[in-house]
C-alpha cells in the first residue's frame, strides 16, 4: 500500500505541473512578468516614496490606499517562531499603492468567469501526451478514471501525526474539486459568494488581474499593508497571540486531528469576519493564503542585506530557488490559512512566507489585487 500512494502521490505531483505549463509559458509570460528576471547589479536607490493618492485619483470600490513607507520587512527580533528564509530583516522602501480589502471572493471571481468564460487549472481536461513528457520514458497511461479534472482537497487525520513534514498526510488529489466545488464535487458555494475564492493556481490569478486591470502584490507591498502601524510587531495587532482566535481564521487543537473551532470555523470564513488591522484590511492573517508575484528563493533575503543598499519597489529575487528543491519553481505566499497551527508553522505571522508551485491549486489559497495610481489613471 505505500507503494502504491507514493505513485500516487508522484502521479498527482506531475499532473499539477502539467495543467498549467503550456498555458504560463504561451499566454501569460510575456504579459505578467513570470519569467525569471534577469539579475541586475546592486546600485544605491532613491528612497523617496509616494506617500498620498495622487491629485485627481480616486480610492477604486473595495480597495484601500496604503501610504507609500521605508520599512524593515522581515521577522522581528522577538517572534521565536520565526524560520530562517523570512531572515534577515532588511529595509526596503515601497511606494504607496491601492489593495483590496479583502481576499478575492467567490462572487467577483463568478463575475470574472461570466464575462470571460475563463476554466481555471483545476477545471481544464488532462492532456496525456502532454503529461507523459514530465515523466519516466514507458510510464503507463494511468485509467481514465485518474485522468480527471481536479485539485488537492485537506483530511484530517485520524489520529496524532508525529511527522509533521509529511504533507501528504493531510492532502488529497480530489477529482471534481475547483473554485465551485472547493471541499470536492459534492459541496458547492451556493450561499457563499462573499467567502474567499480557492483553487486559484497562479495563472488563474494573473487571469483574473488581467480582467480587471489588477496586479497581483509584491511581497514587500503586502507586508507593508499587513503591518499598518505595527512596524515592530509579530502579528498586525502586537506580539501576543492569547487573542489569536479572536483576531484570525486559524487551526486551534491538535493539527491535523482536532480543530475546536474556537474562532467559530473550521475551514474558511467569510471575509470581514474578523477585525480588519489598522489599515482597513480583513483577513492578513488566516482564513486562506495570498499569491504574491515575487519568485520564492531561499537566500532572498540574505542577498538583498548583504548588498547594503536599500532597494527601491523591490520586486523580489530574479530567479526562483528553494533549498529543499533545487529544480522548483515556485512564487511567495503570504498570511497563512485556516490550517495554520502553532505546532508545525504559525504562519499568521506578519512576516511569514511560503513557496508554492505556479501550477498548485488548494483549498485553502486564494489571492487579493493591488493597483499603482497609474494603473488606475491609465
Amino acid at each position: 500500500m505505500k507503494v502504491l500512494f507514493r505513485l500516487a502521490m508522484a502521479f498527482v505531483a506531475a499532473l499539477l505541473f502539467v495543467q498549467c505549463k503550456d498555458n504560463l509559458k504561451n499566454k501569460i509570460a510575456k504579459k505578467t512578468g513570470i519569467e525569471e528576471r534577469k539579475a541586475v547589479e546592486p546600485e544605491q536607490m532613491d528612497t523617496t516614496v509616494i506617500k498620498h493618492i495622487p491629485e485627481g485619483i480616486e480610492t477604486p470600490p473595495g480597495m484601500v490606499w496604503i501610504s507609500g513607507e521605508v520599512f524593515k520587512q522581515g521577522a522581528v527580533p522577538q517572534d521565536q517562531m520565526a524560520m530562517g528564509h523570512e531572515k534577515p530583516s532588511h529595509k526596503v522602501a515601497v511606494d504607496g499603492f491601492f489593495i483590496d480589502a479583502t481576499e478575492v471572493t467567490n462572487n467577483a471571481f463568478k463575475k470574472f468567469v461570466d464575462e470571460t468564460g475563463y476554466i481555471t487549472v483545476a477545471e481544464r481536461e488532462i492532456d496525456w501526451e502532454e503529461m507523459k513528457k514530465q515523466l519516466p520514458e514507458g510510464t503507463p497511461r494511468p485509467h481514465d478514471s485518474i485522468m480527471q479534472p481536479g485539485s488537492l482537497t485537506f483530511k484530517k487525520a485520524k489520529s496524532s501525526v508525529a511527522n509533521l513534514y509529511d504533507f501528504s498526510q493531510w492532502w488529497k488529489w480530489t477529482i471534481g474539486a475547483n473554485w465551485r466545488h472547493p471541499n470536492g464535487p459534492e459541496s458547492d458555494i451556493k450561499g457563499k459568494g462573499n467567502y474567499p475564492v480557492v483553487h486559484i493556481a497562479y495563472e488563474d490569478a494573473l487571469a483574473y488581474c488581467e480582467w480587471a486591470n489588477r496586479r497581483l502584490p509584491t511581497e514587500a507591498e503586502w507586508e507593508l499593508a499587513a503591518r499598518g502601524n505595527h512596524k515592530n510587531t509579530t502579528y498586525f495587532w502586537g506580539d501576543e497571540d492569547k487573542s489569536l482566535d479572536e483576531q484570525a481564521n486559524t487551526w486551534e487543537g491538535e493539527f491535523p486531528v482536532i480543530n475546536t473551532k474556537a474562532d467559530g470555523y473550521e475551514d474558511r470564513a467569510p471575509v470581514k469576519s474578523y477585525p480588519p488591522n489598522d489599515n482597513g484590511l480583513y483577513d492578513m492573517a488566516g482564513n486562506v493564503w495570498e499569491w504574491t508575484q515575487d519568485w520564492y528563493n531561499t537566500n532572498y533575503y540574505q542577498e538583498v542585506k548583504s548588498q547594503g543598499v536599500v532597494p527601491k519597489n523591490p520586486q523580489g529575487a530574479a530567479s526562483a530557488y528553494n533549498e529543499r528543491d533545487p529544480y522548483a519553481r515556485e512564487k511567495v505566499m503570504k498570511g497563512g490559512s485556516f490550517l495554520c497551527n502553532a505546532s508545525y508553522c504559525a504562519s499568521y505571522r506578519i512576516s511569514s512566507r511560503m513557496a508554492t508551485s505556479l501550477d498548485s491549486s488548494l483549498e485553502h489559497l486564494g489571492f487579493r489585487t493591488v493597483a499603482s495610481a497609474e494603473m488606475i489613471k491609465n
